[in-house]
């Protein structure tokens, strides 16, 4: 048996940049940052020649198209796995949270399937591989912020250029600021998210049929990706504060989906109770809320006034890793 462990994100500057409708014209930078809650994805040989897989649901398969699950499937063809063997799939928090986890399960099990077989993969590759099955052969319209982050962990930067190469690099931080990162970022549950591909459909709709509005704001966004990068390196992470709220307003107008009155009310009320600036973290219309507080008690007592519960956290720093094997 072998269990592999891959973080969870939060998109920190540049998300909805990094979909190839978008970044194919001109690039796109993303400041992404994992946390320390996980999916975890366990293989065993079986002595059954069949797929025995558990997730949501359970199934047996006998063959690799019978399985219902899309992403175990094209992982499993991918990776040449024979029958024989079990999955199983497990997460600190749900999915349908706005957290990623997609992109954390395709790269999670496919660190896994690989370590099974005992093949070597390199980080950057794992996440590309499991770009490919989402995005081109699962026709998901998604971009490559989680599985990238997923991958390699860490408060990290992307920059996805137009011939389809991503730079990677993890961001200067002094140490003050990343103390304060974990300080002051909270994170308050709103209720389960919209489906994200709607959302993000919406987006690649517009962006393919060059809607002005759309590409407009998906080019402020990616300027402001690169804002928040400078204001993190050079020490300053009230600017970044502002800079999010900044980039909450520019996210909430790009579509109608994105934000509902009881998200808006909610971001007022920690505005107004110690919050300099926040966002609503995935696709939109539920998951989480993230702010950066300058009063965290204040904002915590007005959140749990509202019923919102908080996923307390810290970033990780290690990406997708192979966590027990036997």
């Amino acid at each position: 048996m072998l269990i592999t462990r891959t973080p969870l994100r939060i998109s920190i500057g540049g998300g909805g940049t990094d979909l190839p409708t978008y970044y194919r014209r001109s690039g796109a930078t993303v400041v992404s940052a994992a946390i320390d809650k996980y999916v975890f994805i366990s293989v065993n040989r079986t002595f059954v020649p069949d797929y025995f897989v558990k997730y949501a649901a359970l199934e047996r398969a006998e063959s690799i198209d019978d399985l219902q699950h899309p992403i175990i499937r094209e992982c499993l063809r991918d990776t040449g796995i024979a029958p024989g063997v079990e999955i199983v799939s497990t997460a600190d928090i749900p999915s349908g949270t706005g957290l990623g986890s997609s992109g954390t399960f395709t790269v999670g099990l496919l660190r896994a399937l690989h370590a099974f077989n005992q093949t070597h993969v390199s980080t950057a590759d794992l996440a590309e591989q499991a770009c490919s099955i989402e995005i081109d052969r699962l026709q998901q319209p998604v971009g490559k912020q989680d599985q990238y982050i997923a991958a390699f962990g860490g408060l990290t930067c992307f920059e996805f250029r137009p011939d389809n190469t991503v730079a990677v690099s993890r961001l200067d931080l002094p140490r003050a600021t990343m103390h304060e990162l974990e300080e002051r970022l909270l994170l308050f549950f709103t209720g389960y998210s919209r489906s994200a591909s709607e959302i993000l459909a919406d987006q690649k709709a517009r962006s393919e049929a060059d809607d002005p509005a759309m590409l407009d704001s998906l080019d402020f966004t990616d300027k402001l990706g690169r804002r928040i990068r400078t204001a993190l390196e050079d020490g300053e992470p009230e600017a970044f504060a502002d800079l999010m709220h900044e980039h909450w307003e520019y996210k909430r107008a790009r579509s109608a989906g994105i934000s509902n009155e009881r998200i808006d009310a909610w971001y007022e009320l920690g505005r107004a109770n110690g919050a300099r600036g926040g966002k609503l973290v995935g696709a939109g219309a539920g998951g989480f809320l993230l702010f950066y507080a300058d009063d965290p008690s204040r904002l915590r007592r007005a959140m749990a006034g509202a019923g919102l519960p908080e996923v307390r956290f810290r970033f990780d720093h290690d990406g997708s890793v192979v966590l027990f094997r036997d």
